[in-house]
């Protein structure tokens, strides 16, 4: 069925469809849309194929399933089209004047003799062009959005590659729809592959073999941790997701020496093997090696006997250091950059209170910096000193196509001299890179990790290969100071990381083990966990109760769980909004995480009289839905550390519902208390380490819910992903460069 009107206006409503709903005058009937969010404005012609349906709550509706634009034919349909407020400085009465002046030729006057709207009262010649410009602008929009959308790239996103293409969008897809891969952020391989095939681009081209290869190499990065990946690998997973019955080697070389060339990537040998890397990655673990060997080589510090300082503290705090960790504070105080790796209770962060305490006696500040929130606030609890995030404290630029994305950088370093970074082990190389080259060329910088966790989320294993390097003052601490005698959660991860099975004592406040068998036995005791037993228990809110799972799909994996959990603590009432992005439904009140880095986001935050502003939400930040608009689906966030951000509702997708987390998410983070499915699966995800890392999460109890024989499995389980990574040989390739300057 077709229907033609002029469209009146535009509401969004969150039906269960999650559809933009607009109202037509049909035959001089309103009539209520329901499709596709529209690239139309108020006052122009619509064509639509559809069918009428009844909606149970908001009665007859026609839903489209495809539609055509055009601009307004009627004196009245042009008036207020231009009067809609889409043309800045076009108003209700300087849109009357134009149209009274030029009648039907309105628009071919705005398009094509831009000039002679100065002969309408109130528009000057330069007025006149910028009237011209932007409606040109807003015909090249509409094309560009209807053409992407037809191949189902949301507005968003199509705003997204408009920004990038500009009015040659159209023309640029339509010749090579595997640049989008390269250009716009957040376009992947298969998106632009199925416009391609549309489009009828072979899928032998050297257009489809280059996204392919840029793809599975991002991917690695992305996904896998990786920062460079073999040739070999890379050609066989590209040659898999492009469908070539076996690699074509000569296309792949040619594209190969092709993204070499134009410096996208880079291919070299690496103990033996010819390697492929991004040049972007290169370039991150590079300036990540310099920065720390001339920080190493050049702070200026003077080598003193600090025991006497050491002794002060001690006495002031009724402590009294061991040996390793009085090493570990003369270590940072003498150098450039020192390490200090260990477990939970082990003394790392009275340490770092002693680290700061001398430094403060001399007059010097330190700034305290963490990868995560939680992990700034934790850093902050347990010293007494402000800790920010690493993004906080470099100040987020908001804007990805300037040099750097933050203020802080190589051309404006921080004025402080003295930095100590908590949880450095979840630390990825781009956000390294841009920490190091803030700092001044004599600043003093201490990584506070354990070693034994999970590496980063992101590419690159920072902690890791400065171990390895073997360059810089490293004390590994091992004597557990910081545990009661009545709790085991501390001593249970250290046998856990050494191997051995944890104390399983259901008599103990902290550290228990639900036996049960089947997976929805195990999914149920969860479910019950949170919602009632620890809550009675503890006589806390389940909020302050965090589910970390090995796995997000199956009966015990985050997304089932995630909706089991918001059906009982967070359900569905009339005074609730919901809005439906995919599989998932948000719901006002959800706990909720953001899912990857989004600098443009803005914030506020209130801290009294106050309201501070800034751009930038980081992956893993956690958060509860405080409202969403019923009509325009945006969403707005309160996350932990008091920020309130509103998303659009085509960015809401950036949001995961957060009553359970993968481990993985988890890093940088404490909870009061974590409970864990424990379950059987394959050995190369469910480790030793992993389990270190959610058990090293909890901060009062540990709740544990499966099989005893797949515990024991876990905790048995060595094996840990290799990620290719080149920090390590760069940084010794640089001390060695530092060392020859020196000898000379």
């Amino acid at each position: 069925m077709q229907i033609e009107g002029v469209l009146e206006e535009v509401i969004f409503r969150n039906d269960e469809n999650g559809y933009t709903v607009a109202v037509l005058s049909h035959n001089k009937t309103p009539v209520t849309i329901v499709g596709r969010m529209i690239a139309a404005n108020v006052g122009e012609n619509l064509t639509l194929e559809g069918e009428f349906v009844h909606n149970k709550k908001f009665g007859y509706q026609f839903a489209f399933s495809s539609y055509e634009i055009s601009l307004p034919q009627t004196l009245a349909g042009i008036e207020k089209y231009l009067a809609s407020g889409l043309i800045k400085g076009v108003g209700p009465v300087t849109a009357k004047n134009i149209v009274k002046t030029f009648k039907a030729d309105t628009f071919s006057v705005i398009e094509m003799a831009p000039e002679r709207l100065a002969e309408v009262k109130g528009i000057s010649k330069s007025k006149a062009y910028e009237i011209s410009a932007k409606f040109s602008e807003l015909r090249s929009i509409q094309n560009a959005i209807m053409f992407l959308q037809s191949y189902d790239i949301t507005v968003n996103m199509a705003l997204k590659i408009f920004d990038v293409y500009g009015a040659k969008t159209v023309e640029i897809v339509k010749r090579n729809p595997y640049r989008l891969v390269e250009d716009v952020e957040g376009i992947g391989f298969l998106t632009a592959d199925r416009i391609a095939k549309n489009i009828g681009i072979p899928s032998n081209s050297a257009f489809r073999a280059r996204a392919g290869l840029v793809h599975c190499l991002t991917n690695s990065t992305e996904k896998n941790g990786n920062t460079f990946t073999p040739k070999a690998m890379l050609i066989s997973n590209a040659a898999e997701l492009l469908g070539f019955d076996e690699a074509d080697d000569d296309l792949f070389s040619s594209v190969i020496d092709e993204l070499v060339a134009d410096k996208t990537c880079m291919d070299f040998w690496y103990e033996k093997t010819e390697v492929i890397m991004l040049t972007k990655y290169y370039r991150y673990e590079y300036s990540i090696a310099q920065k720390l060997c001339l920080l190493s080589s050049g702070v200026n510090v003077t080598k003193t006997d600090i025991s006497s300082e050491i002794e002060a503290f001690e006495e002031r705090n009724k402590v009294i250091f061991h040996a390793d960790q009085k090493r570990a504070i003369e270590c940072a105080v003498n150098n450039g950059v020192s390490v200090i790796t260990g477990g939970p209770g082990t003394g790392k962060t009275t340490i770092v209170k002693c680290i700061i305490d001398i430094l403060a006696s001399r007059n010097e500040s330190v700034l305290l910096l963490a990868p995560t929130g939680r992990a700034a606030k934790r850093l902050s609890d347990s010293t007494g000193q402000d800790a920010k995030t690493i993004h906080r404290a470099l100040e987020v630029n908001g804007d990805i196509d300037r040099m750097s994305r933050f203020v802080h950088n190589e051309n404006n370093p921080f004025e402080i001299k003295n930095f100590i970074v908590d949880e450095v082990s979840m630390v990825d190389v781009m956000l390294m890179s841009s920490l190091l080259k803030a700092l001044p060329r004599d600043a003093r910088l201490v990584l506070v990790g354990d070693k034994d966790q999970l590496p980063s989320v992101g590419a690159g294993n920072v902690l890791g290969d400065i171990l390895k390097s073997e360059i810089f003052p490293v004390t590994m601490l091992t004597k557990i100071y910081r545990q009661t005698d009545d709790s085991l959660i501390i001593s249970n991860a250290q046998m856990i990381n050494s191997g051995v099975m944890p104390v399983i004592d259901n008599s103990s406040r902290d550290f228990f083990f639900e036996q049960k068998s089947e997976l929805s036995d195990i999914h149920s005791s969860i479910v019950e966990m949170v919602t009632k037993r620890i809550p009675s228990f503890l006589n806390i809110d389940p909020s302050q109760i965090q589910v970390l799972a090995p796995l997000k799909a199956g009966v015990c994996g985050v997304d089932n769980l995630n909706r089991t959990l918001q059906e009982i603590l967070n359900p569905p009432a009339p005074y609730k909004t919901e809005l439906t992005i995919g599989a998932t439904i948000f719901r006002q009140g959800d706990k909720v995480m953001q899912m990857s880095n989004d600098y443009n986001l803005t914030w506020r935050r209130r801290n009294g009289f106050v309201v501070e502003e800034g751009e930038g939400v980081f992956n893993g930040d956690i958060g509860q839905i405080e409202q969403i608009d019923y009509q325009t689906g945006e969403t707005t966030v309160r996350f932990e550390d008091g920020r309130f951000c509103t998303y659009a509702r085509t960015d809401v997708g950036e949001l995961s519902l957060a009553y359970a987390i993968t481990i993985h998410k988890s890093q940088g983070s404490e909870f009061d208390v974590v409970v864990i499915p424990i379950i059987a699966g394959t050995s190369m995800i469910l480790t030793r380490n992993l389990i270190y890392t959610a058990v090293t999460r909890a901060k009062k109890m540990v709740v544990l819910v499966g099989e005893k024989k797949n515990l024991r499995r876990m905790v048995a389980n060595s094996y840990t992903v290799k990620r290719f990574t080149l920090l390590k040989k760069l940084l010794i390739d640089q001390q060695e460069k530092i060392k020859e300057l020196f000898d000379n």
